[in-house]
């Protein structure tokens, strides 16, 4: 019982930022970073299991203490740190929990200077809702600029969230990485957490679909083409369902559900909306620049593409707020990702009209 209250505690200091503080011991030993369990607190108010860590859109403060040497040279994707894992809910109040952490991803893995993270809560002290793993997405490297791509690509997540639920919510982060074995300032930057896949399935009333040998034809058709006009209008052609590459795939539960799909969108720095100075066309694209759009939907007729559109036309003010309400954003930024959304809408309204362009380039089945 008294560790059930102790988990209850954790949960509700986590998410709501209520200011509670803890006395914590921590042991370092060679095998990585260590911390004691902390002092059963009791409470008597119940806390229900369903968190709400993507609920809010305040930013939430953490640190990671590591190798990060190790963590950096190495990069591994199937090899653990131990690492211990703070979340700050207060100025001075802080909660560490014992976690495990790996390299992940593919092109930021090769050649960001911080790969992607996937962290390990299994065996932590907090461990809520089956969430066993967590992704972390950090800035590809220090410095404004990089930090301006991770802003700009947590963004686009929420533009998503805008046209769908089935979508990948996600919780902005600061965040301290903090060096084990030499004294060393830690490094700070923005960050977040991406909803993990289990958890989007469990709150769509989906089950996940794993299989790789689907084509956009396995997918339900308003969601294929809204996933195909969405990532056009961020300029994104590196997304296909074939091999599930930066897409996911869900099936609804519901009795009335369809044999189809669901397609569900992730991964958007390769994007001409975060125009990231590393993100490069492939030769066999055709494209002369990341900034440039380029479809990759379905062939559909004219009149099914102007229907799909009708949603992007009723959500233009949502995301235009999304950008503009973004408080972290220089006004610079925000001008640039206003100009390109700008050009997509543009785009819908011109005589030779957006339709033709999908036509131009959509696959056909």
């Amino acid at each position: 019982m008294g560790k059930k209250i102790f988990f209850s505690i954790l949960v509700v200091i986590f998410l709501s930022g209520s200011s509670y503080s803890q006395d914590k011991k921590k042991s370092a030993k060679s095998d990585g970073p260590k911390i004691s369990k902390s002092d059963t607190l009791k409470k008597e108010k119940k806390v229900k299991e369903d968190l709400h860590l993507f609920d809010s859109d305040e930013i939430m403060h953490i640190s990671l203490r590591f190798n990060v040497a190790t963590f950096l040279r190495k990069k591994s994707k199937t090899d653990y740190l131990d690492a211990v894992l703070t979340f700050k809910p207060g100025e001075k109040d802080s909660i560490g929990t014992n976690i495990k952490l790996k390299s992940r991803g593919e092109f930021r893995n090769l050649n960001c200077y911080f790969p992607p993270v996937e962290l390990n809560l299994k065996k932590s002290e907090f461990k809520y809702a089956d969430l066993d793993k967590i992704k972390l997405a950090l800035q590809c490297n220090t410095g404004t600029e990089y930090e301006d791509y991770i802003l700009r690509e947590y963004l686009i997540y929420k533009l998503y969230n805008v046209l769908t639920d089935t979508s990948f919510r996600v919780r902005l982060l600061s965040v301290d990485l903090i060096e084990t074995q030499k004294q060393k300032k830690p490094v700070k930057q923005y960050g977040f957490f991406i909803e993990p896949l289990e958890m989007l399935a469990k709150r769509t009333n989906t089950t996940i679909i794993k299989s790789l040998a689907l084509n956009q034809k396995s997918i339900i058709q308003k969601s294929v083409d809204r996933v195909a006009i969405f990532n056009y209008m961020i300029g994104n052609y590196d997304w296909a369902v074939p091999g599930q590459h930066n897409v996911r795939v869900l099936k609804s539960l519901s009795f009335e559900a369809q044999a189809l799909g669901i397609a569900v969108p992730y991964d958007f720095d390769w994007t001409g909306l975060v125009n990231a100075s590393y993100a490069v066309p492939a030769d066999n694209v055709g494209l002369p620049s990341i900034r440039d759009r380029l479809f990759v939907g379905i062939c559909r007729t004219k009149e099914v593409y102007k229907k799909d559109l009708e949603e992007f036309i009723e959500k233009k003010d949502k995301f235009y707020s999304v950008v503009r309400d973004f408080p972290l954003l220089n006004q610079r930024s925000k001008q640039y990702i206003i100009n390109y959304l700008n050009d997509f809408y543009s785009q819908i309204e011109a005589k030779n009209d957006i339709t033709n362009t999908f036509l131009n380039s959509c696959k056909k089945f």
